[in-house]
Order: C-alpha cells, then structure tokens, then sequence
C-alpha cells in the first residue's frame, strides 16, 4: 500500500517532469490551461484566474461576496444547525491537498441549483452533464470521454412487451446518478434512462 508521503513525493516527480522551466509568469499567459500541484505551490490560481488583471484582490473578491451573495435555501435556515454526523476540521486545517486542475472537463449545468449533475465515484472519476451528454472525466489518465449522448435518437436497445420503440431526441439533462458502474438519468420530459457502464 502507497502512503500518503509516497504519493505526494510521486505527484512532485510527475509535475516538475511536465512543467517547463518553473519561472513562468501565469498571468501572462490569455488562454487558460491544467494547473499542476507545482504549479500552485509557484503561485498559480487552481482555477486559472488571472487575478492580477483585475482590481481586487482574491481576498477581496471573496469577503464581498460572502457579504453580498445569498445563498438558496430550499428549507429555511436549513444551514444553522451542524449535522453531527460529519467531522469539522480545525481552523487553519487541509480540507484537501491540490493535485490537478483540467480545463479539459467543461459542464453545463442549465439550472441554478446543481441537481445531482456531478457524481463523484470515486477519488478519480467524476463523471458530468455537458451540454446533451454524460461524460466520464479520469483524473489518472487525464482522459474525458463521452458514456450517453442524447443529443440524437435515444431508443431502447431491448424489446419488451408494452413498452414504447420510438425513444426521444435531444433530451436535456435535469439530472443522474451513477453507482456500481450502473447509470440513471432523466430528462426535463419525463425521459429516464438506465445504463450498465
């Protein structure tokens, strides 16, 4: 079994391999691009943003919005009490440790709420709503591929008695589910799709 240091010692090996000369000004650079664990800890946003091409600060950028945006709250003052259940970590603490940022997996979420269009499987695949399709992002081989597609002719692939041949087309994807390399995912319609992936 790997620990923990032993990986991080790995993932250090990898990103300076594919780094270039590791004195790169990020914020120089208009197109976005994959943020490395070295690249981070050199100074580079996680996420790409260019904050030195802006008026404010990050710190700023966040106290204001913490001021200013409200949250939506299908239950009132559902987030007040602190579900036991979960451990708080102290202040001052790692949630997570950095590995990689891919600019590669690019959702599309058409509601405001997130409605269970991201699944996280596992500590590597997540899999995504992007536009008419479900995508399957590893971040092992850093490869996104596509699992269902309902932008064309969705048809059932079993014939059963009673059930309906015709299928549908361009279903929009209001939300699925994957566990056990089985997928579940509905449509705005109606449309319910089951597949073994």
């Amino acid at each position: 079994m790997v620990e923990d240091r032993d990986l991080s010692d790995f993932v250090d090996d990898v990103d300076e391999e594919e780094s270039d000369d590791g004195n790169q000004n990020f914020e120089d650079s208009d197109t976005v691009t994959d943020t490395s664990s070295s690249q981070a800890r050199r100074g580079k946003d996680i996420q790409g943003v260019p904050w030195k091409r802006f008026q404010t600060i990050r710190e700023m950028y966040r106290q204001s919005r913490l001021i200013h945006y409200r949250n939506f709250e299908n239950i009132l003052f559902s987030g007040d009490a602190v579900d036991l259940r979960y451990k708080m970590k102290p202040e001052g603490g790692n949630y997570y440790e950095f590995f990689h940022n891919s600019t590669t997996v690019r959702p599309t979420i058409f509601h405001f709420q997130l409605r269970n269009l991201v699944w996280a499987t596992s500590k590597h695949d997540v899999y995504v709503s992007s536009n008419h399709s479900i995508m399957h992002w590893s971040s092992l081989s850093k490869k996104l591929t596509e699992t269902v597609n309902f932008l064309g002719h969705v048809a059932p692939t079993e014939k059963h008695d009673g059930s309906l041949l015709e299928g549908f087309a361009e279903t929009l994807i209001t939300t699925f589910t994957v566990k056990d390399d089985f997928l579940l995912a509905g449509g705005s319609q109606g449309e319910l799709v089951c597949k073994v992936i």
